[in-house]
Order: C-alpha cells, then structure tokens, then sequence
C-alpha cells in the first residue's frame, strides 16, 4: 500500500467510522472504485483504532465516569445504583455478542462478507431500515433507563456491523431508536459500546499487519494516525447535527452509494472481489482458449502449433521433443505473465504478494502445511496442482 493511499483510506475512515453509512463498507467501495486491492479487514480493523481514540478523548469526563465509579462499586454497594456503574456493566455485556460472532464468523469476515455485492445490498436494505425506524419510533428514553436486557440488545445490533455495509454506529441507532431511545443518547452509548470491541479486534488484527496483508506497518500506521485526528472532528459534528436533525440525509447517501455499486458491478466496471474488473475476465479468456485448442487437436496436431498435445494418449512418443517447452510452461503463467512457484503451482501477485488462481480470477490463500488453497468467496479448501 502506498502512502497516497494511506491518507485516503485513512480520511475515509475518519469521515465515516461514526456516521451510519459503514466505514469498513467504504474503505471496500473506495478501493474498488480507484482500481486498488482490497485494503483487506486486519487494515480496516486496525485503523479503527484511531477512531476509537478520538472516541476517548471526546467523552473522557464520560469514560473516566464509567471506569472509575464502576471499579469503585465492585468493594463499595452503595455506589452499584450509579449510572456509571451501571454502565460499566452494560458496556460489558453488549460486547459480548460482537465479540463471539466475530470470532465464530472471522473466516467469513475476511472474505466472504467483502464482496461488494453483498456490501451494496447492506447499504441500500439497512438504510431504509434506519430510515424506518428514525421517522416512526417514539423517543423519549435517556441512558438513565438503560437496564441489562436492552444493553445486550444494543449488543446484538452493534455485532450487525460485523458485515460490511450495515455500519456499526447504524445499526446500533437503529437497535437504540426502536427500543425509543433518543437520537443522541443512543448515540453516546453506541460509541462507547463500541470501544471494548474495536480496541479488541484492532489489537487483534495487529499480528496480521505485514504479513500477507496488502498494507504494511507504515501505511497502517498513516492511516490510523489520519482516521483519528478527522474522527475527531466528525464525532463533535454529528453529536451536534443529530440533535436537531433526523438521519435521513445519511438514509439517502446509503441507498444512492448502494444502487451506484450495484450498477458499476453489473457493468463490468469494477469486480466485486477485488479492485479493478480486469481478473475475472482473464480467467474467462484462459476458458475460451481452453476449448479452440482441444477441437484443433483432434483433426490433426501437425497443424496445432500448441504445446498441448502432451496431454493427449499419444503422449509419450512426443515427451523427448517437448522438453524445452516443459521448462517454460510451469515458469510463467501465460494470462498474468507472473513466474509460478513450482512448489505452489500458482504464480504469486506482485501487487498483493498472495498466490493468484488463474482458473478463479483471484487471489487466494495458500497454507503450506496442507498444500491447500482457500477459495476466498465460498471459503472452500482445495488443491491447486494441476492434474496429472
């Protein structure tokens, strides 16, 4: 990952980590849109992390409230009624969900929830349940009326955001706003039930960086850097706006930027798995090459200059004479270009440093303790040898 695209996915956490709209959904899209790899979920993860911060910083009065009347009410009984106390609790146990489903669905996370489809789909279907809900539901409760039972289901909707494009602070709205909670306090504790979470996932995450991941150290820590300072000034800014306003300008961003993905999908515009839409029709042109050369073999292989008939039964009286050819084809792959590692059988991307299967038109992880490859769409675990 380069710098330039560093400080752009690092504004675009920033401006959108604490408005409905999803972050993680956009850092996708974004990178999608200019042609990049997929920032991948350990950078999206782990720039969160600056967000969180301003998080602290904006309602520190609030979080050393909650840690220190809390702490003090595990010896002291009397201070257990406090609000602080109490929301120490509820804090706690409305992360457990997010924290559990993260873990059972972190496959899925890393690959299957990022394909842009499904992002779009999120935006367009939970932005008109967020608008929804904001135009019918009565509002006129505060954190003072927060017990165990909706804690944990503000819980449930924050683990909504596990997926790309339903976002973290919406769907917790939204969860606040049908049990009648007014627009700002649900917002207070939307953020704050979101940093056990996000520090977790982060810190989490933090192995994964420079690794196979597409963003190194620097650029995550750019970005990180970049996505706190303007987290900072977003969250003011929305805590104002939605006092006196309802979320229906964001209702209306999230259904036009879901419809646009959708359209730039369906016209080959951009690949839904990756960043440009280049790869999957190179795996639509190894197909296409496939079927002419195999018809082309059987009128007579004297007229085929293709390397191919090795693979025909004839093959063992042409085996001496295709040796030079033999060196080449398992060298460089024909589509990409890209030398193939003989031990794989893949070549490797040079942009991502992942394996690359030609026949998918994607990158996909390799575990060389297995010899297997993993299909990021369907998760599914196989063998990439060529056969025989």
């Amino acid at each position: 990952m380069s710098i330039f695209e560093a400080i752009i996915l690092g504004l675009v956490q920033g401006l959108t980590e604490f408005l409905p709209i999803s972050s993680s959904g956009h850092l996708r899209v974004v990178s999608a849109f200019f042609g990049w790899p997929d920032p991948g979920a350990a950078f999206t993860a782990v720039s969160q992390l600056g967000t969180e911060l301003a998080v602290l910083i904006y309602f520190r009065e609030r979080v050393w409230a909650i840690l220190s009347t809390w702490s003090r009410s595990l010896v002291n009984r009397d201070l257990r009624g406090d609000i602080n106390a109490r929301m120490g609790w509820y804090v706690i146990l409305g992360s457990v969900p997010i924290v559990v489903l993260g873990l059972l669905l972190e496959e899925q996370i890393d690959s299957v929830f990022r394909d842009l489809r499904l992002i779009a789909l999120n935006l367009i279907v939970f932005g008109v349940i967020l608008g929804v809900v904001d135009r019918y539901t009565r509002k006129y409760r505060s954190l003072e009326d927060l017990n165990v039972p909706r804690g944990l289901t503000f819980g449930l909707f924050q683990a909504l955001a596990l997926i790309p494009g339903v976002s973290r602070s919406g769907g917790t709205l939204t969860g606040g706003m049908l049990l009648n909670f007014q627009r700002k306090d649900a917002a207070e504790y939307a953020f704050l039930l979101a940093l056990p979470a996000v520090f977790g996932a982060g810190l989490y995450k933090l192995t994964d960086i420079g690794s196979a991941e597409y963003a190194g150290w620097g650029a995550t820590i750019l970005g990180t850097v970049i996505a706190g300072v303007v987290g900072f000034v977003v969250i003011a800014w929305l805590m104002r706006f939605i006092s006196t306003h309802s979320f229906m300008p964001f209702v209306y961003y999230r259904i036009a930027l879901g419809i646009l993905v959708l359209a730039l999908v369906s016209w080959d515009v951009i690949d839904p798995q990756g960043g440009a839409g280049a790869q999957p029709a190179e795996s639509e042109i190894v197909s296409e090459e496939r079927g002419p050369q195999e018809e082309d073999q059987e009128p007579g292989s004297a007229s085929d200059p293709s390397p191919e008939p090795s693979a025909a039964p004839s093959g063992p009286s042409e085996a001496p004479s295709g040796g030079p050819s033999d060196e080449a084809v398992p060298t460089v792959d024909p589509v990409t270009g890209w030398e193939i590692d003989p031990e794989v059988g893949l070549p490797r991307n040079p942009d991502t440093g992942l394996y690359y299967d030609p026949d998918l038109g994607m990158d996909v992880d390799y575990d060389f303790s297995t010899g297997m490859a993993t299909n990021p769409i369907t998760g599914e675990t196989y063998d990439p040898t060529p056969a025989g």
